[in-house]
């Protein structure tokens, strides 16, 4: 028991020694930042299948015509770029609440598909004829910058808010007359996921309508550093 309070004691003091330590070490904390306003590469359609049945097999069934009926039309629409993802899928029993009871109904499959292009507009616009002819889909269009692209910036703009961030600590320097500093600490934000801009969101109803200008806004990406110099 002596020996445990006798450690207790000693990461106690070891601990207080090194933050009095810090607090004498004098420092210029400074914040630097770099951003980046750049078009999306990538395009994805969304859509959210659901169909309901007596039988699973009959729900599946259901889901994999749709989804083959989509995958036919892309093809025969000729869209350069394209991959049609399947995921999420899954099989509920269908159970309905009326009047505080419920009863079950046969089942719901779910399906959930995306199709991720990187093509230009009128790409595009063959996406939304093929979603529309291959029956009765909802989707939803957003833009979003690829991994890819993201990576290819990491660099550049760390680099950029390093830079930024000395900028600021030198001037903080020579207009308090310190003749030199150095780099004490360096940290910095975890990576912030670059959301989607969506916008459009479809039915088949726009069949009818003539082509549309589909066009995205340029998107932020940014790095922010935390450096600690010491004089």
């Amino acid at each position: 028991m002596k020996a445990l309070f006798s450690m207790i004691v000693a990461v106690f003091i070891t601990a207080f020694s090194f933050a009095q330590q810090m607090e004498q070490i004098p420092l210029i904390e400074v914040e630097g930042y770099s951003q980046r306003l750049i078009n999306p590469d990538e395009a994805v359609f969304t859509i959210s299948l659901q169909e309901k049945a007596m039988k699973v097999a009959d729900a599946s069934k259901i889901l994999n015509t749709k989804t083959q009926n989509l995958a036919d039309a892309l093809k025969k629409s000729k869209v350069r770029d394209y991959k049609l993802i399947a995921d999420n899928y899954s099989v509920d029993i269908n159970r309905i609440y009326r009047s505080g009871n419920s009863r079950d109904s046969g089942y719901v499959a779910r399906q959930n598909l995306r199709i991720v292009t990187s093509s230009t507009n009128e790409d595009l616009q063959k996406i939304v004829d093929a979603i529309n002819n291959s029956g009765d889909m909802s989707f939803q269009l957003a833009f979003q910058i690829s991994e890819q692209a993201q990576r290819s910036l990491e660099n550049e703009l760390l680099t950029e808010a390093l830079k930024d961030a000395e900028a600021r600590a030198r001037l903080i320097a020579e207009t308090l007359n310190i003749r030199s500093i150095r780099v004490h600490h360096v940290s910095m934000d975890a990576p912030r996921p670059v959301y989607p801009t969506i916008k459009l969101r479809g039915t088949n109803a726009m069949a009818e309508q003539s082509d549309m200008l589909i066009e995205s806004d340029e998107q932020k990406v940014d790095k922010r550093v935390y450096v600690k110099y010491t004089y």
